[in-house]
């Protein structure tokens, strides 16, 4: 080719020439949306409002800036954990010597926030307080509770509560984790799975697991406190999950595991005890779903508002407003629901059933609240920084832990009927 005859390259074409409208804007999602448009809350007295606002400016401050990095590597936030005991937002409404009150109803409020925050940030306080520290509260002597409900609290050691196995979850009652007496405490031996803050030992706090195990001499179910830096315990974390990923669960095997009698909780004695730990957090995770709801939602409304489709915002279209219309009756559903079984939990009439009640109807309808916001948001919606993508995955974990959507309607069904299906 003749250089004297090539043409030169056109000029780069002016700044004000490049075509408007096809950069990507962004979103602010994180902002303030009115939330209980039906007025649920407005009567939170002053005490566990003020936990609930100390819940609600830890999730803006403290995880907004970080949580998608950690939720997408998978890696465990530990200083959020620690933050969250100096802000005493770990009891799940345990009384605790020396700790100011916190009712059901605070701690139910701060359920909700931190898992409007992040679903990971919620478990690590349903670990933490309502599984590890309340098992130790209801279960323990007197010195066992002296000793470790303040430091689980102040998340001065980490808990872990180690009851599902592999091969048995929603049949936990027939758990093979083995207990043989011996001089001066038991040995240890099977394998746990799921068991979120079990694999911490090398953490500069250590950690402490609860293990429910089968005696071997009568077959009853007991409680042991399980240090997990001791020798035989093995803890594993889990990888390749896709929901709940800034918190760690671990696959567990102890293989002979000396338990000293300092460590058996001399209150566990039966399943019945397991259970009653079990109901006590089942409406906490009632309150979580109303959380991740609660996100999604207003995510939606949000985004809703800034997203310009057709030359409008998708606010001013007919289906959209019919979509968070939905969306809200949905969530004043679920938050009528969580304030009315907290109230029959304070009174003590709260049943067992009517707790799978509210746990089978806050997370399946949380389910479709992300499902429809999800939607909403477009291929946006799938992006982390849009935070519905992060809540849909995680509700899919609350969905099944503390007992699956099946089994919570099996509950609920013998309740009806009077008659049981679990038995064969």
């Amino acid at each position: 080719m003749n250089p004297e005859t090539h043409s030169a390259p056109s000029p780069a074409p002016e700044a004000d020439s490049f075509p408007h409208g096809v950069e990507a804007p962004s979103y602010e999602v994180w902002g303030d949306v009115e939330v209980d448009p039906a007025g649920v809350f407005a009567d939170v007295p002053d005490a566990d409002r003020a936990y609930w606002s100390r819940a609600r400016d830890f999730g803006l401050n403290d995880v907004r800036p970080v949580i998608d990095d950690y939720w997408n590597r998978a890696d465990y936030p530990l200083h959020l954990g620690r933050r969250l005991g100096a802000l005493d937002l770990l009891r799940d409404g345990v009384e605790v010597e020396g700790f100011a009150p916190m009712s059901t109803l605070a701690a139910g409020l701060v359920n909700m926030e931190l898992s409007r925050a992040d679903g990971s940030v919620g478990t690590i306080c349903g670990v933490q307080g309502g599984l590890a520290l309340r098992s130790v509260a209801y279960c323990g002597s007197a010195e066992q509770i002296a000793h470790w409900v303040p430091r689980l609290a102040r998340a001065e050691v980490w808990g872990a509560f180690a009851l599902t196995e592999p091969a048995h979850g929603s049949d936990s009652v027939s758990l093979e984790t083995r207990a043989t007496r011996v001089e001066g405490g038991y040995r240890l031996s099977g394998e746990k799975k799921w068991i979120g803050n079990a694999s911490l030992a090398d953490t500069p706090e250590g950690g402490v697991t609860v293990v429910w195990a089968r005696t071997e001499d009568d077959g009853a179910v007991r409680g042991f406190l399980v240090e997990q830096q001791w020798e035989g315990y093995t803890a594993t974390t889990i990888e390749n999950k896709l929901s709940l990923r800034a918190i760690w669960q671990a696959h567990v095997r102890m293989e002979d595991v000396f338990v000293p009698d300092t460590h058996v909780l001399p209150g566990a004695g039966s399943f019945k005890d397991t259970a009653r730990v079990l109901f006590a957090t089942r409406l906490g995770v009632a309150w979580s779903a109303v959380g991740h709801a609660t996100a999604c939602y207003e995510t939606a409304v949000q985004y809703a508002q800034q997203r310009v489709q057709f030359g409008r915002p998708l606010a001013a279209s007919q289906i959209v407003q019919e979509r968070l219309a939905r969306m809200q009756s949905e969530l004043v559903t679920l938050q009528l629901m969580v304030r009315h079984m907290t109230a029959r939990a304070d009174a003590g009439s709260l049943t067992p059933e009517q707790a799978s009640l509210a746990k089978y109807t806050c997370t399946r309808t949380a389910r479709a609240i992300a499902a429809n916001a999800r939607d909403l948001l477009g291929g946006n919606g799938i992006l982390l920084e849009h935070r519905v993508a992060r809540h849909l995955a995680d509700i899919e974990a609350i969905h099944t832990y503390e007992g699956t959507e099946t089994v919570q309607a099996l509950i609920i069904g013998r309740s009806i009927t009077g008659r049981s299906a679990f038995a064969v």
